[in-house]
């Protein structure tokens, strides 16, 4: 059935009467407003962050590339250092493979001989996460800004000769003294181990000191506060002990460090107390082993991370 005239006339009416009104919210438009302005804002912010936030890989030192050594060791209520770690984190199991995943993921050890290698086998411990902090973890050693826990398995760098089993682990801020003085926890480091007045010392946040260039010195010292904070002696030697290190195979693990099963260093030996620097398991690609580019302190710390406190 058509629709009768007068009802067209009154659908037209309708539709002539409501012709150029605008639709407003209830309340104005200031509300939408605010909205689309948050959005916008919002959106440029996550645009930035993405942009400027930089990858854990994004500088040396570099997987399977650089292969650094700083000279460290414990100054603690003495006048220069003088204990260091023991054991290379290189033991193996029954079929070859490397049993200490922290250094399996890392890369990161020493040699009994008071100089921290560094060669990276992941992400793990290259570019910005390449910090201090790896070393003492992989060696059972826990330290924050009063505190300093040290593992078993110690010696005199010099003698190689163990610690008494008396000797002191702990060292905390008004709770240890030295021949019954105050002490404080401080780490020194080096830019250059050939010069000693390239010192930096840092009084908190440790464990976020970059390990940031080749040829460096760093020691943990608990001293009273008349007390100087030195090089270790055998810092001298750095060039020759790091010069010790011989490639030998590649370690694979993921991006992320996390391991790939049964791959380990063919030629890796369990490790034994010796007063030579023994060969060092390193990724097959190597480069010069000569001091690498140090970038100032105050640009190397990652922006992500709560920097150390230096005075």
């Amino acid at each position: 059935m058509a629709p009768s005239s007068s009802s067209t006339r009154k659908a037209a009416r309708l539709a002539q009467k409501g012709k150029g009104k605008r639709v407003r919210f209830q309340g104005g438009t200031l509300f939408p407003v605010i909205v689309a302005a948050v959005l916008v804002v919002g959106l440029a912010l996550i645009v930035y962050a993405r942009a400027s936030r930089p990858a854990a890989d994004s500088g040396p030192p570099q997987p399977n590339i650089d292969h650094w050594h700083w000279a460290y060791g414990f100054q603690l209520c003495t006048d220069s250092p003088n204990v260091v770690f023991t054991g290379a984190l290189e033991e193996v199991d029954t079929l070859g493979n490397l049993i200490n995943t922290d250094f399996l993921t890392t890369g990161v050890h020493s040699h009994d001989d008071g100089v921290i290698h560094w060669h990276p086998y992941s992400a793990r411990a290259s570019g910005s996460r390449a910090k201090v902090g790896i070393f003492l973890d992989n060696y059972g050693a826990n330290l924050d800004d009063e505190k300093l826990e040290l593992p078993e398995g110690l010696m005199y760098e010099e003698t190689k000769a163990p610690v008494a089993e008396d000797f002191p682990r702990v060292y905390e801020e008004d709770e240890t003294q030295c021949d019954g003085e105050d002490a404080t926890l401080k780490v020194v480091v080096w830019e250059d181990y050939t010069d000693p007045g390239s010192d930096r010392v840092y009084t908190s946040n440790f464990d976020e000191i970059p390990f940031d260039g080749d040829g460096k010195v760093v020691v943990v010292a608990f001293v009273p506060d008349d007390v100087d904070v030195v090089m270790p002696s055998w810092a001298a030697d750095l060039p020759a002990l790091g010069a010790a290190d011989q490639a030998s195979s590649t370690v694979e693990t993921t991006p992320d460090g996390s391991i790939i099963p049964d791959i380990a260093p063919a030629s890796t030996e369990p490790a034994v107390e010796t007063t030579e620097a023994s060969e060092d398991s390193e990724p097959e690609s190597t480069t010069d082993e000569s001091a690498s580019e140090e970038s100032a302190p105050e640009s190397s710390v990652p922006s992500s991370s709560t920097p150390p406190t230096t005075d």
